[in-house]
């Protein structure tokens, strides 16, 4: 189940009818032992279990389908940045030693499922009252709920979290539908992005500058989000910059116009790579103002031209 929009920054349902949680800073992930044994599914539908061995508690709650956000604590915040260091890692030792030195944690909003019942068609408040009766393991908590949505809104703004969904308590849970049963509301815009082209630093290092942004419209057009250069440090642009030299093509795969200033100097590759990116607003033409690429992205696809 996904949440709606709201019209515009903070505008937030307000009344006794709705509950209000913090908007995590993670990876959404769905926790299914129906079959026996422990899977992680990531929105896209991937198999992300081997990230996070750390979470293999969860198999202890059989026949269970939960629905949460991975997150990475850094000083007491979700870091985005910290999980996207081991969120493609798969080797056994690898995500054996990043589990001791910076484990995640699960953070259990919703349930589907409970020992083989399902209860998606149960309403929100009574699904939250199964999740306070289970003996959730190490590594997993559940994800509060506060009753003042405006209040809740200052604090996260406050303390640097990424936003607020309100719930309503009578509803039920829409399996893949984007329901305003629950909408959502962040400090700043996030998107993911297709990388469609790159150019090196000034400099002349050779070493990745900046990367050229697209995404699908309806109509299965590329479209141009703009040029991106925050973020693109260390470990990140090491591996942004294996994987689009990985992808080389010779002409511009656009199908709208590039600024001259942007496509000059510009690398093209093949529009494959998916980044995750924050950026104020979007311009009338639909640019992303002032974008900061977070991590790569390997667990959902693109979000369309359209979302905002």
């Amino acid at each position: 189940m996904l949440a709606t929009p709201a019209a515009r920054t903070g505008a937030l349902p307000r009344g006794p009818q709705w509950a209000y949680e913090v908007k995590w800073d993670g990876v959404r992930a769905l926790a299914d032992t129906t079959t026996g044994v422990l899977r992680l599914w990531s929105r896209g539908g991937r198999d992300v279990t081997p990230a996070y061995p750390e979470l293999s508690g969860l198999v202890d709650l059989p026949g269970t389908v939960l629905d949460g956000e991975v997150v990475l604590l850094d000083g007491g915040r979700p870091s985005f940045a910290a999980l996207a260091e081991r969120m493609h890692v798969r080797d056994p030792r690898r995500t054996a030693a990043f589990a001791r030195s910076r484990p995640v944690t699960y953070l259990v909003f919703d349930v589907l499922r409970v020992a083989g019942t399902d209860v998606t068609s149960r309403a929100y408040d009574e699904r939250r009252a199964l999740l306070d009766g289970l003996p959730l393991p190490d590594r997993v908590q559940l994800s509060p709920v506060y009753p003042d949505g405006d209040e809740l809104w200052a604090v996260t703004a406050e303390h640097g979290l990424e936003g607020v969904v309100a719930k309503r308590r009578s509803s039920v849970y829409r399996p893949g539908v984007r329901s305003a049963d629950w909408v959502k509301s962040a400090h700043q815009h996030h998107r993911t992005a297709l990388v469609v082209g790159w150019r090196e630093e000034t400099s002349g290092s050779g070493r990745l500058g900046a990367v050229l942004l697209g995404a699908h419209d309806a109509d299965g057009r590329l479209r141009y989000l703009g040029r991106a250069g925050s973020g693109l440090t260390g470990a990140l642009a090491t591996a942004l910059h294996a994987a689009v030299t990985a992808q080389p093509r010779d002409t511009c795969p656009f199908d709208d116009d590039v600024p001259p200033l942007d496509a000059r100097g510009t690398r093209w590759c093949a529009p494959v790579v998916v980044v995750d990116t924050r950026y104020l607003n979007r311009t009338p033409t639909g640019r992303l103002r002032q974008p900061v690429v977070r991590g790569v992205r390997t667990d959902t696809d693109p979000d369309p031209w359209e979302q905002q």
